[in-house]
């Protein structure tokens, strides 16, 4: 596995690191008291284990994890909290992230660029530019360069791309729950089935469509932990990030996607019941119906001669 270069004072990195060892924690539904260790994070975050220690040792000091008399590092519950947001006008933070993901998608953007850039570019101060960059570094479409400076991680650039995404998607995922390592999660379950029921309550009047990207994900990506299957796990998650920046250019459809938020529930309440292969057929079915509906105006969006991640 490759790891990413490890850029500046490797307590910079380590600063770096923290925030994303949290999400991983939140992301991957574990509980207070639940071990975590420093080589899983480091081949999860890809980066060596020397930096992680650091973030873990910055999370201590902070509450987010506790170290016990045997060394072993625990999540604690400060870890679970949700982010707080931003103190600095947060409206202008998101819209600048939404304005560099755009910018990203059209290619206006050089593939390497500067904290001094951005801020010209977008109008940010230095720390509302460090808080954007921790989020695009944690969704894996940029990583620090040696030194100074970042570097924007291949995405998918053609509408293809993003079709040919969706085929290797149902090769995968509906598969994975065959997998004779596959085991049901019940906790990790639960947990994505409250955030679609919380959407369908309510929460997609208002929710932006990076945010129901991110909760829609964590479904797919939950099933495919279930398989206990490293190179499944790493593939949808990595073809979540390389899609990632295309999903923000089409609208949030409301209406349809109260109706993913159920089709979502189904799947993980017949994972519940023990029944893998309705649970197989109904993913496949659910990945042919949302390829349809979002790949059908594919020639109209290449006719504006935008670049689709």
């Amino acid at each position: 596995m490759e790891h990413r270069e490890e850029a500046g004072p490797e307590g910079n990195l380590a600063a770096q690191l923290a925030p994303q060892v949290l999400a991983v924690i939140r992301d991957d539904g574990l509980s207070v008291g639940d071990r975590i260790t420093e080589r899983a994070m480091a081949e999860r975050l890809r980066v060596s284990r020397s930096p992680v220690r650091k973030a873990f040792t910055q999370l201590c000091g902070s509450g987010a994890l506790r170290k016990t008399e045997t060394g072993r590092y625990e999540v604690a519950p400060l870890a679970l909290q949700a982010p707080a947001e931003s103190a600095a006008s947060p409206h202008s933070v998101e819209a600048a992230y939404l304005r560099i993901a755009e910018d990203r998608l059209d290619e206006a953007l050089p593939e390497r660029v500067t904290e001094a850039l951005l801020m010209r570019r977008y109008a940010l101060t230095r720390p509302q530019v460090a808080e954007v960059l921790l989020r695009i570094t944690a969704e894996g479409w940029i990583a620090p360069l040696p030194g100074r400076g970042w570097e924007f991680l291949p995405v998918f650039t053609t509408m293809q791309s993003y079709v040919d995404s969706f085929r290797f998607r149902l090769l995968v995922e509906p598969d994975a729950i065959m997998e004779p390592t596959f085991s049901v999660d019940r906790d990790l379950l639960l947990a994505r089935r409250d955030e679609q029921v919380g959407l369908r309550s309510g929460g997609l009047a208002t929710i932006s469509a990076p945010e129901l990207f991110d909760l829609n994900s964590k479904v797919h990506e939950a099933v495919a932990r279930c398989s206990n299957n490293a190179l499944i796990i790493d593939s949808v998650v990595r073809v979540n990030k390389l899609r990632r920046l295309v999903e923000y250019r089409q609208a949030v459809n409301r209406e349809r996607a109260f109706e993913l938020c159920g089709e979502h529930i189904e799947l993980i309440d017949l994972l519940l019941m023990g029944e893998q292969e309705a649970a197989q057929t109904y993913l496949r079915q659910h990945l042919t119906t949302v390829r349809r509906a979002k790949t059908r105006d594919s020639d109209r969006l290449l006719d504006r001669g935008r670049t689709l991640s």
